[in-house]
C-alpha cells in the first residue's frame, strides 16, 4: 500500500474532524498498517430512511474519500435491516418504522448517489441485513447480553425521553447494539460518524473488545446545519440540499442561506481558505460557494450557467432564459396551474404563497387563488421559481 507518511496522513485525517478517539491509537494503527502493507478497514453506516443523500452527508463522505486517497479501504454500510427500525439518535419520540420495501428502494438510490464522491475501486458496499437476517433468536439474545439497560439508558436522548415519561421501544434500545455489531462483523479499524453518534460509536469499541477484536478508532465529524441555520440538515426538517437535486434548485438554495451559514458551508464543504473568503464581498463569496458546490455534482459548465442565470434574474432583473413552459388549456385557476406545473407540492403551500404576495405574472401581483389565467407571460413564484405561460392545446 503506497500512502503518505504517518504525519501527513494524520494531518489530513484531523482536518475538520470534531473528535478522534483516540489520536494515539490512530497513529499506532496507521503505523501497523504501513508495516503490514495493508489498507485500514474504514466503516461508515447509513440507514436509508430517506431517498436522498444531502450535503450534510457529504461532510462524512468527503472524509471517507480522503481516507481512500490515502490508500485505505472504505466499507459503505447500508443499514437495510437497522433502517426498518430507524436510528433514534437525537430523536425526542419514537420514529415511524419504514417498510422493508421503502428501505430497499432508498438503498438503491444511495448506491447510485454515493459514487459522486467515493472511489468505487476502494469502496465495498455492504448491507447489514446480510448477517442480521441470518441470525437466530438465540444469537440475537446472546448479542443483547453484551449491554445493560442502565448502560443504554445512560445515552443522553434516551435519558431525556425516559425522564419525561416519553415512550422508548425495545427496538430502539437494541439499535445502538446492532450498529455496534456491524463493526464486529466488518472488523473495522476505523468508524466515522457525526458527533451525535458518539454513544453508538463507543459501544462499537466495547463490543469489539468483547469479541476479541482490537477496538476501532472513532473519527467524529461536525454536523452541518440545514438551510435554516438552526437544525442539522435533514429531510425531515425540510432544510436539506440533496446532491441529486437539479442544478438550478441547488444553486438557488445555496444562494438563500445566511452569510454566517455560508462561511460554515465553506469550512465543511470546500477546501477554500476561509480567511481569504472572508475578504470577499459576501454576495460574491456566496456566488462562488454556490458555483463550487453545484459544479461538484452537476459539472462546471452547468454551475457557470446557473451563476450567469442567477445574476441575470436577481442582479440585472432579467427573467431566466430556461424557465419551463406551461401550456394553458381552457381557463385554469391560478392554484391549479401552480399544482399542475409542479411549482408547489400542495394546495396549502400555493395558498400561503398567494396570500403572502409571492406570486406574480409579468410583475403584476396575483392575490386570488381562484382567479382564472387566460393570458401568456412569465409567472414568478417566490424568488427562484419561474414558469412561462403559453396558450395552446398542443
Amino acid at each position: 500500500m503506497n500512502s503518505p507518511d504517518i504525519t501527513k496522513q494524520l494531518e489530513i485525517i484531523k482536518r475538520a474532524a470534531a473528535e478522534i478517539i483516540s489520536e494515539e491509537e490512530l497513529i499506532k494503527r496507521l503505523q501497523q498498517a504501513a508495516n503490514e502493507k495493508r489498507p485500514l478497514r474504514v466503516k461508515a453506516g447509513f440507514d436509508p430512511t430517506a431517498p436522498d443523500i444531502h450535503l450534510g452527508h457529504t461532510v462524512l463522505l468527503k472524509k471517507l474519500r480522503q481516507l481512500q486517497d490515502l490508500g485505505h479501504q472504505v466499507y459503505f454500510l447500508i443499514g437495510d435491516f437497522t433502517g426498518t427500525i430507524g436510528d433514534p439518535s437525537g430523536q425526542d419520540k419514537m420514529r415511524k418504522r419504514l417498510s422493508e420495501e421503502e428501505v430497499n428502494q432508498n438503498a438503491l438510490t444511495y448506491k447510485k448517489q454515493v459514487f459522486k464522491i467515493l472511489d468505487p475501486e476502494k469502496t465495498e458496499v455492504v448491507f447489514n441485513g446480510s448477517w442480521f437476517k441470518k441470525m437466530s433468536a438465540v444469537e440475537i439474545l446472546n448479542l443483547a447480553s453484551h449491554a445493560t439497560v442502565a448502560q443504554i439508558l445512560a445515552r443522553q436522548d434516551f435519558n431525556q425521553r425516559y425522564a419525561q415519561g416519553k415512550d422508548i421501544s425495545l427496538l430502539e434500545l437494541l439499535y445502538p447494539l446492532l450498529q455496534a455489531f456491524d463493526s464486529v462483523q466488518l472488523q473495522a479499524d476505523i468508524e466515522l460518524g457525526g458527533i451525535d453518534q458518539k454513544f453508538n460509536l463507543l459501544l462499537g469499541r466495547e463490543l469489539q473488545k468483547d469479541f476479541g477484536q482490537p477496538p476501532q478508532i472513532i473519527i467524529m465529524l461536525p454536523l452541518l446545519e440545514g438551510t435554516d441555520g438552526v437544525q442539522k440538515m435533514s429531510k425531515s426538517y425540510g432544510n436539506y440540499i440533496g446532491i441529486d437535486e437539479p442544478a438550478a434548485e441547488m444553486f438557488g438554495k445555496l444562494m438563500s442561506v445566511s452569510d454566517e451559514l455560508m462561511y460554515r458551508y465553506y469550512e465543511l464543504l470546500t477546501q477554500d481558505d476561509l480567511d481569504e473568503v472572508k475578504k470577499m464581498h459576501p454576495k460574491q463569496a456566496k456566488l462562488k460557494l454556490a458555483q463550487i458546490i453545484t459544479g461538484q455534482y452537476h459539472g462546471e459548465d452547468s454551475a457557470r450557467a446557473e451563476k450567469d442565470n442567477f445574476e441575470k434574474v436577481f442582479s440585472q432583473k432579467e427573467l431566466p432564459v430556461q424557465a419551463p413552459v406551461y401550456k394553458i388549456k381552457g381557463t385554469p385557476s391560478l392554484i391549479d396551474i401552480l399544482l399542475d406545473s409542479g411549482l408547489v407540492d400542495s394546495r396549502n403551500e400555493a395558498r400561503r404563497l398567494i396570500q403572502q404576495g409571492g406570486v406574480s405574472l409579468e410583475g403584476e401581483r396575483l392575490d386570488k387563488e381562484d382567479m382564472q389565467i387566460e393570458r401568456e407571460g412569465t409567472l414568478r413564484v417566490g424568488k427562484k421559481r419561474f414558469l412561462k405561460l403559453q396558450i395552446g392545446n398542443d
